[in-house]
């Protein structure tokens, strides 16, 4: 078998590899190296300088790439959109809630809520944290 399949073959696991145990990216990272290495043994380059291209690549990607990256994974709450903006917000209970049932007032509007552990009962005028968004209802906590 020609050495670029092993050096693809290679990338496809390191990427798996990256998913499976949480995605840190780092993996992903070397993934890529091992992509381009791929890619110089396919255009005919010698071993050694696959390995020098795979280095250079993942080093290149650690240090460039995955911090941009993980800046975007994790976007703060300011910058959400849609309901995703609405977690982790404050509310207040217009009808009592409980774990079926409840109003609440989100964000300027009236939202349907119920207590995100089914059990807990919120009272009115009490403030709440939205936990969780679940179609047109919020699930929330004290």
């Amino acid at each position: 078998m020609d050495a670029w399949i092993w050096w693809i073959v290679a990338a496809g696991v390191l990427a798996v590899a990256d998913v499976v145990t949480g995605g840190t990216l780092i993996l992903l990272m070397i993934a890529g190296g091992a992509a381009a290495g791929g890619l110089a043994s396919a255009l005919g380059a010698p071993p050694a300088i696959a390995v020098g291209v795979f280095a250079l690549v993942s080093v290149a990607c650690l240090a460039l790439v995955r911090p941009i990256a993980r800046r975007h994974m994790r976007t703060p709450r300011a910058v959400r959109t849609g309901v995703a903006a609405l977690v982790g917000a404050e509310a207040v209970v217009l009808e009592a809630v409980d774990g079926r049932d409840g109003r609440i007032k989100l964000a300027g509007e009236v939202w349907s809520a119920r207590a995100y552990d089914g059990d807990s009962v919120f009272v009115v005028g009490q403030r709440v944290q939205v936990l969780e968004i679940d179609g047109a209802t919020a699930l929330i906590a004290g």
